[in-house]
């Protein structure tokens, strides 16, 4: 009697735990459930939040191809420079030892402590990928002048009467120092051939290596080697073929039909580009009616599209000289200049701010007008996103 009196009391109590159990069980299983999914949703919100990061705006692509010039021998976080390339996503500086507009000294460039201070701020006080460039070619067009502490080299017109391997050693010391300075673009070497040995702002004041274009390939080769032994970048310039010229690009818009030797000129630029070393070409404001009647090089998809890059096979980033030339403003509008050049297949433009006038507005003008030309269909958005893609793979590849 007593065995089913126990039974009895113990059955239910079997059955209340067994219920508790499955309870708890399934209250488990839902719990871990939701928290899978829990987990599911924060991935994909994070996949979300990546993609966006890593997808830019319209505005920070455009941002991207500009290369500004401002005042100043040093920076902080309040200097209108500094916010600029932040706001606009700007995609680099070119510096200047000389202020055309004021006609003073100095305008960026006092000394080489003073130079890596203010490259070092400007690194600081953006996101740190910026490119910093400047002309140093050496000889009459260097902005890093021995007066101000810096090395002295010899110009083109000297350096290719010598050998190739000379022009190596000594642009390696430039090299060198660039890289010490932090600065990692330099807008040289020049590979215009020295047609016209009066030309005024060519063959006249020592740009060229030499009237030979082998020659000229070959200590551009020279120089571009020694400059990527220390990580930077080379702009060989100015495309077409600056060297045959009677004037002077930076006071009108200079007119080379009569005198351009297409074998002669492009010959440099086909050997670099064969041999895969040539980092970005730089247009000239030239004319030359018998390859586009109505547009300069750097405006111009004939050249650009169908010279540089169909027949002769580029595949890397072009740069504007200075929009601000008189070769360009006198003849072209501002906004419509902008548009031409990037429709022409220009990915990087330089406003160097050291023309004529200072504006300091001119890195806001010139993201607005490329950004209201694609809103409106006046450029395709891929010639930015192209750009946008080509400027990336090349600050990758130098580290920048």
């Amino acid at each position: 009697m007593r065995l089913k009196k126990y039974i009895k009391l113990i059955i239910p109590f079997i059955i209340y735990v067994i219920i508790i159990s499955v309870f708890l069980l399934l209250s488990c299983k839902k719990e871990n459930l939701q928290d899978s999914r829990n987990a599911e949703i924060s991935s994909e919100e994070e996949a979300n939040i990546s993609l966006e990061q890593a997808t830019p705006s319209l505005k920070q692509m455009i941002g991207q191809m500009l290369i500004v010039g401002f005042r100043g021998t040093e920076v902080s976080s309040n200097s209108k420079i500094v916010q600029d390339i932040n706001e606009y996503n700007i995609g680099g500086v070119i510096l200047f030892d000389y202020d055309v507009p004021s006609k003073s000294f100095p305008r960026n460039i006092l000394s080489p402590q003073q130079l890596k201070k203010l490259t070092e701020d400007l690194q600081k006080f953006t996101c740190g990928d910026l490119i910093i460039a400047v002309d140093a070619e050496g000889g009459y067009v260097n902005r890093l002048k021995e007066e101000y502490g810096f090395i002295e080299i010899r110009s083109a017109k000297e350096m290719g009467e010598g050998n190739p391997e000379d022009t190596f050693f000594e642009v390696s010391q430039l090299g060198e120092e660039l890289e010490s300075m932090g600065i990692n673009f330099n807008l040289a070497p020049v590979v215009d051939v020295n047609i016209n040995k009066d030309n005024p702002v060519i063959g006249k004041i020592d740009r060229s290596f030499s009237e030979d274009p082998q020659k000229v390939y070959e200590h551009a080769a020279a120089f571009i080697n020694a400059m990527h032994r220390y990580d930077i970048i080379t702009a060989i310039k100015h495309f077409p073929g600056h060297g045959s010229s009677t004037e002077d690009s930076h006071l009108g818009l200079t007119d080379v039909t009569m005198t351009y030797n297409e074998e002669f000129e492009l010959l440099p630029y086909k050997k670099l580009i064969e041999e895969g070393i040539a980092d970005v070409i730089m247009t000239a404001h030239i004319m030359n009616t018998d390859i586009d009647s109505d547009r300069p090089a750097t405006l111009s998809s004939i050249y650009l599209d169908h010279i540089l890059r169909e027949e002769l096979n580029y595949d890397g980033v072009v740069i504007s000289d200075d929009m601000q030339m008189s070769a360009i403003t006198s003849k072209f509008g501002f906004e419509d200049a902008i548009i031409k050049a990037v429709n022409a297949g220009c990915n990087l433009l330089i406003f160097s701010n050291n023309s004529s006038e200072y504006d300091c507005q001119i890195a806001q003008k010139a993201t607005h007008v490329i950004e209201e030309a694609v809103n409106d269909g006046k450029i395709v958005s891929d010639k930015i996103t192209d750009s946008y893609n080509s400027l990336k793979e090349l600050k990758e590849k130098y580290g920048i």
